[in-house]
């Protein structure tokens, strides 16, 4: 049996659970969760409850002021980082200062001089940091990788990048603590760190140069008004026939991850996406150049009736097209309702008949005919990436040949740097040399 590495956890909101259900699972006999963290001790009570269910012995609770105590009384190998974006650069930092590598959801972090911060802790260290890109193992992302790499679009000369996130899911970030660039750095760096890394590994090159326009134009309190929208809701639990609310009451693991725990720091999942005060954009356009001369065109949507995404990557010898439809409509049943968070439910999808969903990436090479190029199946959520990632992290795979999807320290960093150089654009209207944010890339 291989040696199981010892785990810290902290944060334990919803994304937690896909590293706890690992761990108290089928990634047991490598890896052993003996610690965690949450300022929050409800939520923690819930998991504690999942591993006490699966027969895994109860991880030690620390205080999130505790983690180098945590990490040196627990010999901790790594610790996992599923805290609020803000956040991540203090406990990144602080854990490999007390000895521990780290895996870090993304985005890495959220700005230039928190990017410095954790820079200095590697170099210093020397220890190891995983950003968790799961859309880099989605088999449809992967074999887009793959036809890139093996040449048959020639050399890489321009990239177009359409993401859509519909009145579900991209309503979402409009509830919670996202919604506050100041906690997420906005979708440029929550959601599109995602994206920019995807691109980056693709095309396997560095972006430079950014250039960003866009703006609150659907959600917030302005926008409700302008719209005639009236009166809103304080929040969506309790609201009745509001397709933009969430009732947490309704579903049953976010009410006792969030509804049940309000009592103990006042966290609110359930805010409406009218309000006033929200200070992150729903629509953004970027044109990014790379260092081998691509210029990539960017835009993302949060209030689209649909969700997915297109990617072109036209070449000197052809063209490679991916179209997904992650949700092909948000609809409404008849108790006004609509499924709210689709990372947690990926099976309540809806189906509609003109645009069902779907994945498809199509090569065409100069002067030949189409050809649709065959996506092997996933397994799992993210368009199933999650599984196979989980099972990279707590195998520590390094060797990914052809494919190369272990994302490390660089890789969160050229991911964030164009979010970070699009928020400086957008601030300034002017284009932004990813070189003068001293990133160390």
């Amino acid at each position: 049996m291989a040696q199981q590495e010892r785990y810290g956890l902290i944060g334990t909101g919803s994304r937690a659970g896909m590293y706890v259900e690992a761990l108290s699972g089928p990634h047991a006999d490598v890896a052993q969760l003996v610690a965690w963290s949450d300022v929050n001790p409800g939520r923690l009570d819930v998991y504690e409850r999942d591993v006490v269910v699966a027969g895994h012995p109860v991880p030690v609770r620390y205080l999130p002021e505790d983690l180098e105590r945590m990490i040196a009384e627990q010999r901790l190998d790594r610790v996992i980082v599923t805290t609020p974006d803000f956040t991540h650069a203090d406990f990144v930092v602080r854990s490999l200062r007390a000895g521990a590598d780290v895996v870090v959801e993304k985005p890495l972090t959220i700005d230039a001089e928190s990017v410095r911060r954790i820079g200095e802790a590697v170099a210093e260290t020397g220890r190891e940091v995983i950003t968790t890109f799961n859309y880099r193992y989605s088999p449809r992302n992967s074999t887009l990788r793959r036809v890139i790499a093996e040449g048959r679009i020639g050399t890489i000369t321009s990239v177009h990048f359409e993401w859509a996130l519909d009145t579900v899911h991209g309503a979402d970030y409009f509830r919670r603590w996202h919604r506050d660039k100041s906690k997420s750095g906005g979708l440029f760096i929550h959601k599109a760190s995602h994206h920019f890394d995807l691109v980056n590994w693709w095309i396997q090159a560095t972006p430079v140069r950014v250039f960003a326009s866009g703006g609150l134009r659907f959600y917030g309190a302005e926008n409700a008004a302008a719209r005639g929208l009236g009166a809103r809701p304080e929040r969506g639990t309790g609201a009745v026939g509001d397709p933009f609310a969430l009732d947490l009451a309704a579903e049953p693991r976010m009410k006792e991850l969030y509804l049940d725990q309000e009592h103990h720091d006042g966290y609110l999942r359930d805010r409406d996406v009218f309000d006033p005060g929200i200070t992150i954009e729903d629509n953004l356009a970027a044109l990014v150049d790379y260092d081998t001369g691509v210029t990539m065109s960017y835009s993302l949507n949060a209030h689209a009736p649909w969700e997915g995404y297109r990617v072109t990557i036209n070449g000197t010898e052809g063209r490679a097209e991916l179209e997904v439809v992650e949700r092909g409509a948000v609809l409404i049943g008849d108790d006004g309702r609509v499924v709210v968070d689709p990372s947690m439910h990926p099976d309540h999808s809806p189906v509609d008949e003109v645009r069902p969903d779907s994945e498809r990436l199509v090569l065409q090479r100069h002067w030949e005919g189409a050809q649709v190029v065959e996506i092997p199946d996933g397994i799992g959520s993210h368009g199933g990436g999650d599984a196979y990632l989980i099972e990279h992290l707590f195998h520590r795979v390094t060797d990914d040949a052809p494919l190369d999807r272990v994302a490390g320290y660089a890789d969160g960093v050229k991911a964030v740097a164009v979010g970070i150089a699009g928020n400086r654009s957008l601030e300034t209207g002017l284009p932004v040399l990813i070189a003068d944010l001293e990133l160390g890339i």
